[in-house]
């Protein structure tokens, strides 16, 4: 069922998201990541719909994204989705940017997300049904590799 990895659909960068630099706005490859977990979200049952019926939703807690290659005006992308990990709360994501026609690696971004029970706006369990989608999510990415820059840490190197 679970594609692995799992390709989002397909977007085209527009003209709001260039900065001054002429290339893609450090700020929109985070939304363009945020767009394509959301599509994730929604195919697991936790997405905008499981959201509106306040039972929960999921947090982010932690994100770390690389920028590797320019985006401009027009360029076409496509984002590729890896769950890395999971227990009954939380899902270690990466997710890889891709210039569509090049196969350019452009960004990378990993993270940590949290499930919330709407209600108390507290951390909770993902509920028993979308357990199974997520444990077959993590047994259909088991065999992906780890990609390169899963657990970067960010920081200067001192040369002594």
């Amino acid at each position: 069922m679970w594609e692995s990895p799992i390709t989002c659909p397909s977007r085209t960068i527009e003209e709001g998201w260039i900065d001054y630099n002429g290339h893609l706005n450090m700020a929109y490859y985070n939304v363009l990541f945020d767009q394509a977990l959301d599509h994730v979200y929604d195919q697991l049952g936790v997405g905008v719909e499981y959201t509106r019926s306040g039972q929960g939703s999921c947090f982010t807690l932690e994100v770390h994204v690389n920028y590797l290659s320019e985006l401009v005006l027009d360029d076409p992308i496509k984002i590729d989705f890896q769950l890395l990990d999971y227990d009954n709360k939380r899902l270690h994501i990466f997710e890889q940017m891709f210039h569509a026609e090049t196969g350019d690696l452009a960004a990378t971004s990993e993270q940590l997300a949290l499930h919330v029970d709407m209600a108390s706006r507290r951390s909770a369990p993902f509920p028993q049904t979308v357990m199974p989608d997520i444990e077959a999510l993590a047994a259909a990415h088991a065999e992906l590799p780890v990609p390169d820059y899963v657990g970067r840490v960010i920081g200067i190197r001192k040369s002594g």
